[in-house]
């Protein structure tokens, strides 16, 4: 097989998944071989991050590179199941060309949908009926629990919402965080792990369903606070090593007035 391969100036797909089979072959690499879905799964997510970084830093350079390390990820899944005789690059490609077809009526068939409201509605509808969901629970069921837990308390409430079960405002939602910070207090009181852990769950249930209503996505607002407290602490550590102090056997109240001077610049 690796005798016939072409070495080019330029590659298009189909060598892509050539140099996956070769790679996957006897003839081939020993690491590629041994892989199946479940040992390259977390390197799919991990690839996928990093297109959003790319994203995040408007790196065409960075996100053309990562786009590839995706499309990798797709041919050498899709070569595991080739080589099981299962389907090929092709079949995911037909799946999804029909799929688009099928959820754009208003495109490709006799549907109005003028805004992208109307389109959304229409997708949700379009998809409940081809996975043959007959209730919002089967719906809120099928987001998958290996989302990003945020991103999946946020997609289950909206969910929620589309028939009615949600707050009338935001002073509802703000209401449920103080109620349950307060039962998670009593918790903590308590000292029950497992209780605790249940009402952190549903404070952080509760903040989620804030974050919707004043219309903040929770998963870039948690990642901005992140990069903040990242940045600050850096100033604290630079101006506690300035002046000679060892953070660690510095008190809280020292290093408190350091962090006041770090949020004011």
């Amino acid at each position: 097989m690796i005798e016939n391969f072409q070495f080019k100036e330029n590659y298009n797909i189909s060598d892509l998944i050539d140099i996956v089979e070769i790679l996957r072959s006897p003839e081939g690499c020993p690491w590629d071989m041994e892989q199946d879905h479940k040992s390259i799964r977390r390197d799919f997510l991990e690839e996928t991050y990093e297109v959003i970084e790319a994203i995040n830093k408007d790196d065409k350079d960075l996100l053309l590179e990562e786009l590839g390390d995706v499309l990798l990820q797709v041919v050498f899944h899709t070569q595991i199941e080739r080589e099981k005789g299962t389907f090929e690059l092709s079949d995911v490609a037909d799946g999804i060309c029909k799929k688009m077809i099928e959820r754009h009526p208003h495109v490709f068939g006799d549907v109005n949908a003028e805004t992208s409201e109307q389109v959304l509605e229409n997708w949700d509808v379009i998809k409940k009926r081809t996975k043959q969901q007959k209730s919002q629970t089967e719906s809120m069921l099928s987001i998958p629990r290996e989302f990003p837990a945020l991103m999946r308390a946020d997609k289950v409430q909206k969910k929620a919402s589309k028939v009615g079960f949600d707050w009338d405002s935001a002073d509802g939602a703000f209401d449920k965080v103080s109620e349950e910070l307060l039962e998670l207090k009593e918790a903590y009181k308590e000292g029950n792990e497992e209780h605790i852990r249940e009402e952190l769950g549903d404070l952080l249930f509760s903040v989620v369903n804030v974050s919707r209503f004043v219309k903040a996505d929770s998963e870039e607002a948690l990642t901005n606070s992140t990069d903040k407290f990242i940045d600050r602490f850096s100033k604290v550590e630079k101006m506690a090593c300035e002046q000679g102090m060892d953070m660690k056997n510095t008190d809280l109240e020292t290093l408190d007035k350091l962090w006041d001077l770090a949020k004011k610049g």
